[in-house]
Order: C-alpha cells, then sequence, then structure tokens
C-alpha cells in the first residue's frame, strides 16, 4: 500500500493559511493591502479585542464585481499578474493571490462589494472556507467592506498561541503605522474597543503625517531627497534630529518602491551615522522612502513580504549614508533643553520610609553623589538587597567593608570582589571607564553598569518594601506617547505608581509626571524604557527595576574622585557587584602579566 498521498484541499487550506496568517495583525496587513491596491482614497479599521474577536475594514476602492466574488476566496487567485513576466516586475502590495484564501479558511468572512458599474452591491459569507451563502445586499456607494469573526476558531492550536489584547493589538499598530505613513494621500482611521486610536485626513504634505501619526513635532523633522540617475534610484528622507530620542528602534522605518520592508544593512548605516550626535544608547526617528527599478527588487523571496532583495544593495546603502549625513550636519537642530525647576523640592517619603541617604537623582552640572558620604551605619546599608551584617566580633567592627555572604558562597581573598574592594581609584577615561589600582592588577569598571548595578538593587528594595522614595515635582514632566506606548500606558499605570512615577494624561497623546523615584535621572527615558517591549501584563518588581534602572549615571557624565570611590563603595554593598542588571559586566581586570606581554617585557 502507498504511504504517500495527496493531502485533502482542506488540510492544505490550513497549512497554506498557517504560513500567512498567524495572528490579527497578519490579517490586517493583507487586508489593507488589498484596500491600498484597489485605489482606496479612505480606509477604516474597526477591531474587537485586537481582532481576535472582529476585524472590519471598509475602503472605497474600485470594488469585487458579482463574478469574482466567489473566485476570490480561491487559493491564488489574483487580478495582480497575469503572466510569468510579471513576477519579476511586481507593483502592487499583494500579488499572491493567497490572503483572502488564507483568511477564509480560518475564520468566518463576510464581504460586501459594489463596483461604480453595478446598480447594486453583493454580498458573500464563507466559513472555514466554504461558501456560506452568496446574495445581492443594500451598498449604495463603491468600495467594499469586509467583516472578520471567530478568527482560529477552527485551528484551536494557533488561537490558543494568541497573547494578551494589549500585545495583539500593539503588534496591528507595528502593522498599521507604516501604511499610513507611506500613503499620507490616504485617509486612515482605527478603532478599537469602540475608541479611535487614529483618525488622519488625507494630506500632500508627509511631514505632517508622520508627526500626527508618532505625535512628534514638525519643526525636529528634516527632509532631504536626490534624484541618481546613474544608479536609476530616487531617495527621500525624514530624519529625525537630536531632539527626538528613543530608547529602541520603534521609530525607524524603510519603504522600497512603496512596499514596508525591514532591511537590515540599511537600518544600521542610518543609525550608524546617528551615533555623530547621539550617544549608542538612544535610537533615532527616521522614514527612508526608496524607487528603484521593480526588476531590481525580489519580493517574492516570503509569504509576508516583508523582506526584500535588492541588487547594489551596498552602493544604495553608500549612498543612504552620504545624503543622511550632510542632511543632518547641514541643517540639524541643536537640542532643546526644558528650563530647569526654580527650586529643589523637598523630599517625601511615600509610606513613611526612611530610605537610603545616597541618591543618583542630580542634573548634570551638580554632584552624582554626596559630597561627604557616609559608609558606616544603618542608613548607608539598608536599601540594598544582602546589606552589610552587624560586627560580631572587635576584628570585624574594625573592618567596615566586610560583607554578608549568603550560604553555599565562598569568599576568597583573591576574588575579584575582594580586589575591587582594596583597589584605589588613579583615574578614568572618557568619562565612561574608571580605573583602579590594586596591587599588581588594574581594574576597569563600566561607570554606567556600575551605577546601574546600585541603582537597580536600592529601587527592588524599596519596590518590595512598597516604600520607594519620591520626590513631587513643581510642574509635570510632559511625555508626547506614540500610539504603542499610549496602549501599553494604559495596560501599566499601576507599575509606575510602584515606581513612584505619578502620572495622568496631560492631553489625549501626552502622559504628565507629576513625581519621581529620588534614585533616578532622566525621567522621560525611564517612561520610555518602561513603555517599551510586549509583556506589558506581566511585569513584576524585578523586570520593572530592571527597565527603570537604565537611566541611571549614564556613559559621559564626568565624576569627581570623590564620586569614583563612592560610587566603588555603592558597588560592593550590591549582592552581585560584578554584573549589571542586564548582564553585563561592571569589573574587568587586567593583569602586570597581561600587561607585560603586551609590551613584549616576557
Amino acid at each position: 500500500m502507498s504511504k504517500v498521498q495527496v493531502l485533502p484541499e482542506e488540510i492544505v487550506a490550513k497549512i497554506a493559511a498557517g504560513e500567512v496568517i498567524d495572528r490579527p495583525a497578519s490579517v490586517i496587513k493583507e487586508l489593507m493591502e488589498n484596500s491600498i491596491d484597489a485605489g482606496s482614497t479612505s480606509i477604516e479599521l474597526t477591531l474587537k479585542d485586537a481582532g481576535k474577536a472582529l476585524i472590519v475594514i471598509r475602503d472605497d476602492g474600485h470594488g469585487i464585481a458579482q463574478d469574482d466574488l466567489e473566485t476570490i476566496f480561491q487559493r491564488h487567485a489574483t487580478s495582480k499578474i497575469h503572466t510569468i513576466e510579471d513576477l519579476f516586475e511586481i507593483h502592487s502590495l499583494g500579488f499572491r493571490g493567497e490572503a483572502l484564501y488564507s483568511v477564509a479558511a480560518v475564520s468566518d468572512v463576510i464581504v460586501r462589494s459594489k463596483t461604480a458599474n453595478q446598480t447594486e452591491g453583493w454580498e458573500i459569507h464563507t466559513r472555514g472556507g466554504r461558501t456560506q451563502d452568496i446574495k445581492p445586499c443594500a451598498f449604495n456607494e463603491r468600495g467594499t467592506h469586509i467583516e472578520i469573526r471567530e478568527l482560529f476558531f477552527n485551528t484551536p492550536a494557533r488561537k490558543k498561541f494568541l497573547k494578551t489584547n494589549a500585545s495583539e493589538f500593539h503588534q496591528v499598530l507595528n502593522i498599521f503605522t507604516p501604511y499610513t505613513l507611506l500613503y499620507p494621500n490616504i485617509s486612515f482611521k482605527l478603532t478599537h474597543q469602540g475608541r479611535d486610536i487614529l483618525d488622519l485626513e488625507a494630506t500632500d504634505k508627509l511631514e505632517e503625517r508622520i508627526a500626527d501619526v508618532l505625535n512628534l513635532k514638525t519643526e525636529h523633522l528634516l527632509s532631504a531627497q536626490d534624484n541618481f540617475p546613474e544608479q536609476d534610484l530616487k531617495i527621500r528622507m525624514i530624519l529625525g534630529d537630536i531632539n527626538i530620542k528613543r530608547t529602541r528602534r520603534d521609530m525607524q522605518f524603510c519603504f522600497v518602491n512603496s512596499r514596508p520592508v525591514f532591511n537590515k544593512n540599511i537600518s544600521y548605516h542610518l543609525n550608524q551615522i546617528y551615533r555623530l550626535i547621539m550617544p549608542p544608547e538612544q535610537f533615532p526617528f527616521f522614514s527612508i522612502y526608496l524607487e528603484l527599478p521593480a526588476e531590481d527588487v525580489d519580493v517574492n523571496i516570503h509569504p509576508t513580504k516583508k523582506e526584500v532583495k535588492i541588487r547594489n544593495e551596498r552602493e544604495i546603502c553608500t549612498l543612504l549614508r552620504r545624503l543622511s549625513e550632510q542632511t543632518l550636519m547641514s541643517t540639524g537642530k541643536v537640542k532643546r533643553v526644558a528650563p530647569t525647576e526654580p527650586f529643589k523640592s523637598h523630599v517625601r517619603q511615600s509610606l513613611n520610609y526612611n530610605s537610603a541617604a545616597t541618591t543618583f537623582d542630580q542634573k548634570e552640572s551638580e554632584p552624582v553623589f554626596d559630597s561627604k558620604p557616609s559608609f558606616s551605619g544603618e542608613a548607608a546599608n539598608k536599601d540594598y538587597a544582602y546589606p552589610r551584617s552587624t560586627p560580631v566580633a572587635p576584628s570585624v567592627a574594625e573592618s567596615p567593608r566586610e560583607f554578608y555572604i549568603p550560604e553555599n558562597q565562598v569568599y576568597q581573598d583573591d576574588s575579584l570582589q575582594s580586589k575591587l574592594e582594596k583597589s584605589r581609584y588613579i583615574g578614568s577615561f572618557i568619562h565612561k571607564f574608571l580605573f583602579y589600582e590594586s596591587g599588581t592588577n588594574l581594574l576597569i569598571v563600566d561607570q554606567h553598569a556600575a551605577a546601574e548595578r546600585v541603582t537597580y538593587e536600592k529601587i527592588i528594595r524599596q519596590m518590595e518594601k512598597g516604600n520607594v522614595e519620591v520626590q513631587p515635582l513643581l510642574s509635570p514632566i510632559l511625555v508626547n506617547l506614540s500610539p504603542q506606548e499610549l496602549i501599553i500606558y494604559e495596560e501599566i499605570q499601576d507599575d509606575f505608581n510602584k515606581l513612584g512615577l505619578e502620572s495622568s494624561m496631560f492631553d489625549p497623546t501626552t502622559l504628565a509626571i507629576h513625581s519621581q523615584p529620588v534614585l533616578l535621572k532622566d525621567i522621560e527615558t525611564t517612561v520610555r524604557h518602561l513603555l517599551a517591549g510586549e509583556k506589558v501584563t506581566t511585569r513584576d518588581h524585578d523586570q520593572i527595576a530592571r527597565r527603570a534602572c537604565r537611566s541611571s549615571i549614564m556613559s559621559g557624565d564626568k565624576l569627581s574622585v570623590e564620586q569614583c570611590e563612592f560610587l566603588k563603595e555603592e558597588l560592593l554593598q550590591c549582592l552581585d557587584p560584578l554584573t549589571c542588571p542586564h548582564g553585563r559586566p561592571t569589573v574587568i581586570e587586567m593583569t602586570e602579566e597581561f600587561l607585560d606581554k603586551q609590551f613584549l617585557r616576557t
């Protein structure tokens, strides 16, 4: 008996759908591309439960004729290519003929449509890939309405892996946003749970569309474009100046021949140019638009068409670097700093907690640490995960640097931690690395990583006690939120309160911070880190603290000798002084033997 058999059409449909449709955002991508290809000037998207319960898309495109309604749900049915040659010169967003076929295979779909030359609209209902009904319907205007319900009703395994509404809607925004930046001539509206998230009028001004969608200021956007006839290439770019800084690459877009794509090389080269004006820990906004011959772009390498191959990619990256560097250096604006507060607010204690005396919340021109720190007593020790123990013998009491070491851990005199404790500060390099001499060894401390560790352990300790030391602000710090950040903030407002960030919405897109943790330095950066990522409903104290402590002392902050010595003492108080909360080392060691070898002395 033959073991090889042809799979039934029902199984084939579900396999094909799994390659294209894996979450509501995938459905929305395919539907939006169909609406854009149909010449729509208005696209409205309505969701319930981030698309898991309901997806409705309405457009005013050319519509679907009655004769084509039933055909559109067949696999590889498309109106966008006709010959093999068309495959090598793609001008539309979709062309595979798999979108509606795949969506219909795993959901309940109703399509209503009308073309300009039809007297009435027509409706087709399909469920699980099987047509239920086709009939005339009341549809007066040209265009198409598609309703999708019960996504993955017949593929429970796929449905089980869907995430929370907040996470899924975050992915929807990641799909929806690029098309709004790519087609400013189209009006877009996005509604979720009955609330309008984006409502964008059509415009011919790209900068205004970008500012409206991402909640940026047009004065911080730099525009440049150039034609390169020899390469048959057109480049247009909208770059953010130094005033737009992000904690991750969430505002970086690349479009090739009017298609949103991800290109690692282009992203790398643009970020490298921004290193001229931004520190490594911060990322810029940019939106790059490339137009080149269709035969020089292969979009047929993945079902989602997100990745493309570009001919002469290295040469294009060189031109992009040149144009972007010229734009940033010639038209870029200076950094704008918000006015400083007229007075230093008094520190108040939440829940009557007496906190540690040392803080990292200082302006750059002020000392980062207390000028005369004290290393003994309860005040200097209580805020660490493993504070120093009370002296039990005179010999121990004479040394204020004894540690409480948890059981099953061995404290050896020749350990790196011991060497750091006995070391002496001798200098710094580029306000980033601190040098300490320990016998015949040289210890190098990353000041940012060390400060992160200190801040992290203090924050986590305070949060666990529910006693975060906070500082009320005379006037609130205002932070403009992108649509993604706004959705996440609504899910994790309690996390802000746990951290001591009293907050409220100043207006529909602006967050107002009314108090800040004394331990933290850059509140806007802290807010950006807290609102980054997808896992917004499962954060514990540890995760919150890890994100928040990124705004500790940064590389480039100038520290005095006393501050460097104090940072070492603070670091030695920590449970794990040799790594930062994100796993990077805080201290490395260079031995005399190693240096001798470098100078060929052996």
